[in-house]
């Protein structure tokens, strides 16, 4: 899957690189915890909220959990699905139809259509984590276990390893 692209992006031109820096020099990282209220809005963490903006994409993650995106970077991805041949974009059907704009109220909850939060398994306790150029909503206890595996040392050597840190 295409995913928008996290910065900084490597350009080359004429044997030479170039860095595109994300202008805000800000990612979106943290881990929060929240509770669904009884109609099914969840409160974003100011500090994601900065960068998420009032209004915000919300669709299905590759991982049992909604991926919440700022709409510069849902713009950034819909551009990146665009330049897809039609075969390949048809690929991207699942995360377009399940999408939804929200727009955050005067207390920075997104209300989340039951249809995701029952995708997800987002039934009460929420972990909302930053995830560089996006948010994620995890059910606790499923993040709980990823948080688990991915922290372990020996995978965290392995995935530093793989992307040639």
């Amino acid at each position: 899957m295409i995913f928008p692209s996290v910065y900084p992006i490597i350009v080359e031109h004429s044997g030479v690189k170039w860095w595109i820096v994300d202008e805000r020099g800000e990612t979106m990282t943290g881990e929060f915890q929240h509770a669904l209220d009884n109609k099914g809005r969840i409160f974003i963490p100011a500090r994601l909220r900065e960068e998420l903006g009032q209004s915000v994409f919300v669709t299905l993650s590759m991982d049992r959990c909604l991926s919440v995106y700022s709409k510069e970077n849902w713009d950034l991805f819909t551009e990146k699905v665009n330049a897809l041949p039609y075969v390949r974009q048809r690929k991207m059907r699942p995360l377009f139809a399940y999408a939804v704009r929200c727009d955050l109220d005067a207390q920075g909850r997104v209300l989340l259509p039951q249809n995701l939060r029952d995708w997800a398994g987002l039934v009460k306790n929420v972990t909302v984590v930053g995830c560089n150029n996006h948010a994620e909503l995890w059910d606790s206890d499923s993040w709980h276990a990823v948080f688990e595996a991915e922290t372990a040392p020996e995978n965290i050597a392995a995935v530093l390893e793989e992307l040639e840190f």
